[in-house]
């Protein structure tokens, strides 16, 4: 039976070390002024700033390495407007951020670099196979449906590269999901400001 797709971006399952994802995240801000749409499961990064508590703020990640130089710092995961926002705790009250904003938002982000996600393969290239588990891949941009992320593994740039963004560690363990178009991995960030990239094998 083929894979189907559902693109939603990173979606944290699980730690490094086996525990299950526990739903730790962190606040972080999005000004009015950012020209970006984001959703849950977007890949992100620091921003360079913060609103005026200090929260700090993020942009959405950009697609490709660039020489090891377009890091992430994780995946969001909640959505919710300025208004929300009580000392450091998100009330989740949007679905999406939109390119065009009247208001700040706030988002919460699984962002330790010891979370695994699952995330899905692109369509629109040969697919991932066995002999690529261990190699590091990018991530490619995508808009997202309303409701959740459009983001999706590059799988044309397989490498055993460090200064790529994504370790793919092998496929999600379901009964409907095996290699092939629109697979399902599992994948830990490879170029995460917490942590330095780490070459594939």
């Amino acid at each position: 039976m083929p894979n189907t797709s559902r693109v939603a971006g990173l979606i944290p399952v699980q730690y490094l070390n086996g525990a299950p994802w526990n739903g730790q995240t962190r606040t972080y801000f999005i000004p009015s002024g950012d020209t970006n749409a984001y959703a849950i499961g977007d890949p992100v990064d620091f921003g360079g700033s913060a609103d005026a508590n200090g929260v700090p703020s993020i942009v959405l990640a950009t697609a490709g390495n660039n020489s090891g130089a377009n890091m992430l710092c994780g995946a969001i995961v909640a959505v919710g407007t300025q208004e929300s926002v009580v000392g450091n705790i998100l009330t989740p009250d949007s679905i999406i951020v939109p390119a065009t904003k009247t208001v700040a938002y706030y988002v919460q982000v699984a962002d330790d670099p010891n979370i695994l996600f699952q995330m899905q393969e692109g369509g629109t290239n040969a697919a991932l196979a066995a002999t690529n588990v261990s190699q590091n891949v990018d991530l490619a941009s995508g808009a997202n449906n309303g409701y959740v992320s459009g983001w999706v593994i590059d799988n044309a740039t397989t490498t055993t590269g460090s200064g790529f963004q994504l370790k793919l560690l092998g496929l999600t363990r379901t009964s409907n999901n095996a290699f092939g178009t629109y697979a399902k991995w599992l994948v830990k960030i490879n170029l995460h400001r917490f942590s330095a990239g780490v070459a594939g094998v």
